[in-house]
């Protein structure tokens, strides 16, 4: 069985578990092996950060995190216009209070995604009928426990001091009020420890977990937790032995492939939620948290035009005259990428001619974001500005597109007011590229440099490697003919030769995290990985880093008129966490403390 049959499952449990609560259906339709399967397919259908019943919209939870982590950090624009989806504007500015609508709907899909997981459990025990053995309750036992710690580790990397809800925590028992006393990584850490001790190496279905991606799962919260040495011998035997659910090794295949309806699922996809369109579910089924994020241009005139990659961002992928990351700042605190903008078409009207700049460039840039001149997948020369709507924008996002090629069959119309906005792009939770650079990132930490010197260059051999850069369209005004052996830009990445070691630890840590904002740039990580570095949460940046590089950004940005954030700061000591909704608290009785500063 695929995994296509198995999201196709999803979608009709989901509808059917949504009618009414799981505690009124009858122990005759719920207390089987049939059953036991819907609550699991229920609880796995809830890792796209939306159900089709909430009354919230499908972008306030999107599991990747294109809000919270990508307009809350460096990496882009909420873009179209101020007044269109307000809740947004104040992410992306600092200024989020506890009444934020978004908030509120990624609390609720968080909790009742717990709440699927629980319900599993919770039903093992009533089935008395045989069709479940004691083996395969263990199995769905260690999957439930799974999907509750992935769960718990989103609540957490945003409100850092939430609660903790298991199988016990029951409107029938009275408890159902938790506090948020504190942080909950060993809790996370003890569902993600329970299930790789039980699940298989190999799954049936692929969108199920195994045992590696329980594995990779428990070493994500050590770095959350900043268990370092914990998550190092994990992160090896990931390395070393870790496989897919198909029973894949994990590897570093193309680095666009990650991003490709069509070769999903591949080598380094440790997990991923799995996203289908054309599957009879109207396209809810498709990635439904990132329908406004596309541009408005070539292929959809009605498109939002949110999510529009920073003018910070492209500046990172710079590089020196060795082709590394530029690093150090400049008398004004900005980074030296960052004091000047690379040459772009702000303010170029679409008839206006505009040649892209030759600066040495990261080649991932143009599989990161969509540049004016440079071909966008197949569609097209990038429009840059004219293909941005509102606050305008020279970049666009390209990381949730669809291939022009696969459009009949990689996405879908789901909710009405634009055509193809359900894609089948799945979206990567962790991926082989993770890997290397959370040891990485462990090996700085244990002061072996050359070893975490290595790590990164294993991850920037593939950015190096010319077959897998951007390259020019065969005819520009047909670029169905396809694409030549000509790079499209300027690419030139270097390996590290020694840097690591020479210039110490602290310039390591830098390499590192960059190399994180390079390879995962637009993928909802970036504000998760500032608050993982600062010290004030236990990190190795320095109490304030997270404030130190945000404000630099807003200082960089006042280059171009970004009306939402001029004028704003990142508060140190508030605004590396979100703020709880007041709503929860209220609901809560008092359980519920909100986090500091809010």
């Amino acid at each position: 069985m695929g995994s296509l049959i198995f999201l196709t499952l999803t979608y009709s449990c989901k509808k059917f578990l949504d009618i009414q609560p799981v505690g009124s259906l009858s122990n005759a339709v719920l207390a089987n092996k049939a059953g036991v399967d819907g609550l699991l397919i229920g609880a796995y259908s809830m890792l796209d950060g939306w159900t089709n019943t909430s009354k919230f919209s499908s972008w306030d939870g999107s599991i990747d995190n294109w809000t919270f982590g990508g307009i809350g950090s460096d990496d882009a624009y909420k873009g179209s216009n101020t007044t269109d989806q307000p809740p947004a504007s104040p992410i992306e500015n600092h200024s989020v209070d506890a009444s934020n609508e978004y908030l509120e709907g990624k609390w609720e899909i968080v909790y009742n995604s717990i709440q699927r997981a629980n319900d599993v459990i919770r039903e093992l025990p009533l089935v008395k009928d045989g069709s479940v053995s004691a083996a395969y309750a263990a199995e769905v036992t260690a999957e439930a426990r799974f999907l509750r710690g992935v769960y718990h580790l989103e609540a957490a990397k945003l409100w850092r001091n939430v609660p903790y809800v298991d199988e016990t925590i029951t409107y029938g028992n009275g408890n159902y009020n938790v506090p948020n006393s504190g942080p909950i990584w060993t809790q996370i850490e003890g569902d993600f420890s329970a299930a790789m001790a039980v699940l298989p190496k190999t799954q049936p279905q692929i969108g199920r977990a195994n045992y590696y991606a329980a594995e990779a799962f428990l070493a994500k919260a050590y770095m959350f937790d900043h268990q370092y040495p914990k998550a190092l011998p994990l992160l090896t035997d990931l390395i070393n032995n870790g496989q897919t659910s198909g029973g894949v090794k994990y590897a570093l295949g193309p680095y666009e492939n990650n991003f490709n309806a069509s070769t999903k699922n591949g080598p380094e996809s440790v997990f991923a939620v799995q996203m289908t369109v054309n599957d009879g579910s109207g396209g809810n089924n498709g990635n439904a948290g990132d329908i406004l994020n596309f541009p408005g241009g070539t292929y959809t005139s009605g498109s939002s035009s949110f999510y529009h990659p920073s003018y910070s961002l492209a500046n990172s992928f710079k590089v020196d005259a060795n082709g590394l990351p530029m690093f150090g700042t400049d008398a004004n605190g900005l980074p030296a990428y960052d004091t000047q903008n690379l040459k772009n078409d702000h303010g170029l009207s679409p008839t206006d001619p505009f040649t892209p700049p030759t600066d040495a460039l990261d080649s991932r840039i143009d599989w990161t974001l969509g540049r004016r001149g440079i071909p966008y997948l197949d569609w097209a020369l990038c429009g840059g500005e004219a293909w941005s709507h509102g606050d305008v924008c020279s970049y666009n996002p390209i990381k949730n597109v669809f291939w022009h090629a696969a459009q009949a069959t990689t996405s879908d119309t789901g909710q009405g007011w634009d055509p193809n906005q359900d894609v089948a792009n799945n979206y990567n939770l962790i991926r082989f590229a993770d890997v290397i650079l959370w040891r990485a990132e462990c090996e700085v930490e244990a002061n072996d440099l050359p070893d975490a010197e290595a790590d990164v260059n294993k991850v920037r051999t593939r950015a190096a490697d010319p077959t897998g850069w951007v390259h020019t369209y065969v005819d520009n005004t047909d670029p169905s003919k396809g694409f030549t052996t000509t790079p499209a830009a300027n690419y030139k990445v270097g390996l590290y030769s020694g840097q690591f070691a020479a210039n110490g630890q602290d310039y390591a840590r830098q390499a590192v995290l960059m190399e994180r904002k390079l390879e995962f740039g637009m993928e909802g990580m970036r504000f998760f990985d500032l608050q993982r570095y600062d010290g004030l949460y236990g990190g190795k940046g320095g109490s304030g880093y997270m404030a130190d590089v945000l404000n630099a950004y807003i200082k960089a940005d006042t280059r171009i008129f970004n009306p939402v954030l001029n004028g704003h700061t990142f508060t140190k000591g508030k605004n590396e966490l979100y703020p709880i909704p007041q709503i929860q608290i209220d609901f809560e009785a008092g359980k519920l403390k909100q986090n500091p500063q809010y």
